[in-house]
């Protein structure tokens, strides 16, 4: 299937990405209606429901479930923000991030070999542990950058890619994603997926990914944190 006619089907990509996202971290999923779910275990210990586009009602059912507990997060993919903000304010949601996007990339793009550090006083750290690929550069005893990607099918999600403050602006995103890659490549893989933050959107575009539309996240928390850090 070509990378457009994936894009015309945000719904499928969207269960192919929870699938992924969900596998790398180990979160136990079920579905919500037709739509799917997680268990963030790890964190907000509580469901977090995924839509694309739903409808009005649809809309209502995954709010008034998700207003059931403040920990809960609606997610939802769609290039309609105003509709679904004025739908979670008339449901009693707040917005907790509207920054993130879901990107795609063709990995016939992307390089299948092992990239290599400049830098000696860097060590890159590849491993596999149940389906879940690691990559990890470490500076010495610090850890400078990490990712790690998962495969669904014949697609590679890419999550939790993470440069740390005092290591930013030396070109190590590019290589964790390039890492990654090259640990996907040990599968049939033709596509790849994540969801970048506002910060990650310009990297991964350098690096050939596309966006598919926009994520906002939902609860009824009013805390206002950003949801969708961690």
């Amino acid at each position: 299937m070509s990378l457009d006619a994936m894009v015309e089907d945000t719904t499928h990509l969207l269960e192919i990405w929870v699938a992924g996202w969900a596998g790398c971290r180990g979160y136990e999923t079920r579905r919500e209606g037709r739509f799917p779910a997680a268990l963030r275990a790890d964190t907000t210990r509580e469901w977090e429901y995924f839509a694309h586009d739903p409808s009005d009602p649809e809309f209502a059912e995954l709010a008034a479930k998700t207003a059931e507990v403040p920990a809960r997060i609606l997610t939802i993919l769609t290039n309609d923000v105003a509709r679904y903000t004025f739908l979670a304010q008339k449901h009693g949601l707040n917005v907790t991030s509207a920054s993130q996007t879901m990107m795609i990339v063709d990995m016939e793009t992307q390089d299948a070999e092992d990239p290599w550090l400049s830098d000696d006083d860097l060590k890159l750290e590849t491993s596999k542990a149940n389906g879940v690929h690691h990559a990890v550069v470490h500076a010495g005893a610090e850890v400078a950058v990490s990712g790690r990607v998962f495969v669904v099918g014949h697609t590679a999600i890419f999550d939790k890619i993470v440069t740390e403050p005092g290591y930013q602006r030396r070109g190590l995103g590019s290589f964790i994603m390039k890492a990654l890659a090259a640990q996907a490549f040990e599968h049939d893989v033709d596509s790849g997926l994540l969801l970048a933050s506002l910060d990650g959107q310009q990297l991964y575009s350098h690096l050939g990914w596309r966006t598919v539309c926009h994520v906002l996240m939902l609860s009824a928390s009013d805390e206002g944190s950003d949801l969708s850090v961690g």
